[in-house]
């Protein structure tokens, strides 16, 4: 493998694996701390000041898987032609599916939660769970959570089988 391309293929890696480790990083510690401390806090309106960092956050975890997806899936071209189709196949729907997913989170849901969160004229904490705004808006955490869930598990796949070798070579001997 060539210079060039032995660097792509670094990069394409270390993308990923950076954009997995946040994403993973960021549904299991990061927004469920900022809910706790806040709430523990006993603030009247923790649920709206960590809703919106958790929504600045995801934004940026969004909007870079995108652009992470869109750069490998460009790259993958220029990278390991000789392997298999089937795997060039699953790592380039996975990558597709990592795009669609953050793309959908960011561009459709979060846009729609946002716009629920404006129209509901309070913070969320002081509306009734039973306000339809309310009920919506929840329903569409439920699909975000599942969303970047499925991201998460696309971009796995892909950063297994990008980083899978039939050979024991090393990345040096290439």
């Amino acid at each position: 493998m060539n210079v060039i391309a032995s660097f792509i293929k670094t990069l394409r890696l270390l993308l990923l694996g950076m954009w997995l480790g946040a994403a993973m990083l960021f549904g299991a510690a990061v927004a469920p701390a900022l809910f706790g401390v806040l709430r523990g806090a006993g603030l009247v309106n923790a649920n709206e000041l960590a809703g919106s960092i958790v929504t600045r956050l995801l934004a940026f975890i969004n909007k870079g898987g995108f652009e992470v997806a869109l750069f490998l899936f460009v790259t993958a071209f220029f990278v390991d032609r000789q392997r298999r189709a089937i795997a060039r196949a699953a790592e380039m729907i996975s990558i597709a599916i990592m795009a669609i997913m953050t793309g959908i989170s960011n561009w459709i849901i979060s846009a729609h939660m946002l716009e629920l969160r404006r129209s509901m004229g309070a913070p969320i904490d002081q509306v009734s769970p039973a306000d339809p705004r309310r009920v919506s808006f929840d329903s569409l955490h439920r699909y975000s959570v599942i969303v970047m869930g499925v991201a998460i598990v696309a971009a796995l796949v892909a950063f297994l089988i990008a980083s899978w070798r039939r050979d024991n070579q090393t990345l040096e001997t290439d």
